[in-house]
């Protein structure tokens, strides 16, 4: 019954199980293990009932499951609902939304939750971040803008997308490099909220108007960031009467 990650001999582990339990501590820990197996079955419960609501949910027949887009990561996150959440949410949205990175099945269920299937209430996807409080503000006063900071919201879609967007930060991807460069120039909190933002975009674009999203890479985007860069600095020299000119590489030097 032991963890596949633990190394200890059999011997360590009854040593460590041995020792002088008093009737109470016993009492009380086969207390907590019922209230544990209590609330496991009403887990259950609740994950059936899910299932069912996603089973009404489907127009028709549903989805064909079998153009579902291949897993992006096989491993099983903790505490997923007891039923293939993917499929399900595909039957019903048509867009596999876990090939988003930041948003796994349990996530993507919750945020079709808190959002509704159908994103249309929103025009666009300005809208869509501006109702999260995702997007800057805009408090102006005599035609200047005051502030610009993002407005303090308890939506639980946008502290859901925020988690993801801290979660990503750490990823090999195009929105994990975008997280890291804007957090060392602007600050984690700054990173975070812009990074959600971009998420929640392409949630609205892949449910509203079933855009398949693809990571071109961290590699990719800092190729393009850099090109963006090189650009700007470009058109500004130019503007002051100057040309910039890349500098030539050093030659090798021999070794005698």
């Amino acid at each position: 019954m032991r963890d596949v990650r633990c190394h200890a001999t059999i011997e360590t582990i009854c040593a460590a199980l041995s020792g002088n339990w008093r009737d109470e501590h016993i009492f009380a820990l086969g207390q907590s293990l019922a209230l544990f197996d209590f609330y496991q079955t009403k887990v259950l419960e609740c994950d059936r009932k899910l299932e069912i609501a996603l089973k009404a949910l489907e127009i028709n027949e549903g989805h064909d499951v079998r153009q579902l887009p291949k897993v992006r990561t096989k491993r099983r996150q903790v505490n997923t609902p007891d039923f293939e959440v993917r499929s399900a949410l595909y039957r019903v949205l048509g867009v596999d939304l876990t090939q988003i990175h930041g948003i796994g099945p349990s996530l993507a269920l919750k945020l079709v939750g808190e959002c509704g299937t159908d994103l249309a209430a929103w025009p666009s996807s300005k809208h869509f971040t501006s109702w999260l409080c995702l997007a800057p503000g805009n408090k102006i006063s005599g035609g200047k803008l005051l502030s610009s900071k993002t407005r303090r919201s308890s939506s639980r879609a946008a502290a859901l997308l925020r988690l993801a967007a801290t979660t990503i930060g750490r990823s090999d991807t195009a929105l994990g490099a975008f997280y890291r460069r804007l957090s060392a120039r602007a600050g984690k909190a700054k990173a975070v909220t812009a990074t959600a933002r971009k998420i929640a975009v392409l949630f609205y674009n892949s449910l509203r108007h079933g855009m398949a999203y693809h990571d071109p890479g961290a590699s990719q985007y800092e190729e393009r960031y850099r090109s963006r860069v090189i650009g700007n600095l470009q058109r500004r020299a130019k503007a002051f009467g100057f040309i910039l000119h890349e500098m030539p590489g050093e030659p090798d030097m021999a070794v005698s």
